[in-house]
């Protein structure tokens, strides 16, 4: 299945360009972005308008005045403007940053959930020009044994479960981003970030790099394909015994990975 094919959820990221809107949502807590960015814009709409009025009423009102030196206006005048200006700043600016914080703690940074959550899919992902490395612990439940599923530009996870994502880069910086799920991270050299997401529905998506990673930057894309949890779990059952009969020690370029790190 490719997004925007018959019968899967997932626009085509083609079509998707050529309208103003947000990628659709498919997160189980993107909503709350939508209607973080939504309420900024309408204020910003707001003050644009105020701003817009006011200004056609004195070009209006004072149209023909007679011209006056530059002085800077009266202290008076001057007070008025500086309590708009941090009015505005205040209403948007204020709203934003709160309902920010509000979002960071209860999911962004919350890693409680992940953490305490007994489905929870833990993957491990190394970011390199120009492609995605997916590691997921196969049926022993352990990184860095033979069973480790690894797959390439296909991120497969289960519907209704935290996926806590802990992301590297071989290479230069990228950028990991899913777009239909209001995810972006970085993946840095020598460090290990960590995010965690949950799918709200089944579908076929976007895995997309948006920091400019070199020649073939455009070509660094994948697929997270959202499964029931019965699927996504025969899935990973087959991929990791296929794994184990597979394993091959001397193929060291394979064994990439680490210790799974404890919530930040």
């Amino acid at each position: 299945m490719t997004p925007g094919a018959p019968g899967t959820p997932g626009r085509d990221p083609r079509q998707q360009a050529r309208t103003l809107a947000l990628p659709e949502n498919a997160s189980a807590h993107g909503h709350r972005l939508d209607a973080l960015m939504a309420s900024s814009h309408l204020l910003e709409a707001v003050l644009a308008a105020v701003m817009l009025g006011w200004l056609v009423l004195a070009v209006g009102r004072f149209r023909k005045a007679p011209p006056t030196a530059v002085d800077g206006g009266t202290r008076r005048s001057r007070l008025w403007v500086m309590v708009l200006a941090v009015g505005a700043v205040g209403v948007v600016d204020g709203t934003l940053f709160v309902r920010s914080l509000g979002y960071l703690d209860e999911v962004l940074w919350n890693f409680s959930t992940p953490v305490n959550h007994p489905d929870t899919v833990r993957l491990e992902l190394n970011a390199h020009q120009w492609a995605w490395e997916a590691r997921y612990a196969g049926e022993d439940g352990r990184f860095g044994t033979a069973d480790d599923v690894v797959t390439w530009n296909d991120v497969r996870v289960p519907v209704g479960v935290p996926v806590w994502v802990q992301l590297v880069s071989a290479d230069v910086v990228h950028g990991f981003a899913l777009p239909n799920f209001r995810v972006k991270l970085d993946a840095v050299p020598g460090r290990v970030n960590q995010t965690w997401f949950q799918a709200a529905r089944e579908g076929v998506w976007e895995v997309a790099c948006y920091q400019h990673c070199g020649t073939s930057h455009y070509k660094m894309r994948g697929e997270l394909t959202v499964l029931s949890p019965r699927d996504h779990a025969a899935w990973l059952r087959e991929a990791s015994r296929q794994a184990a009969s597979a394993y091959d020690a001397a193929d060291t370029a394979a064994h990439w990975g680490w210790a799974w790190r404890d919530a930040p």
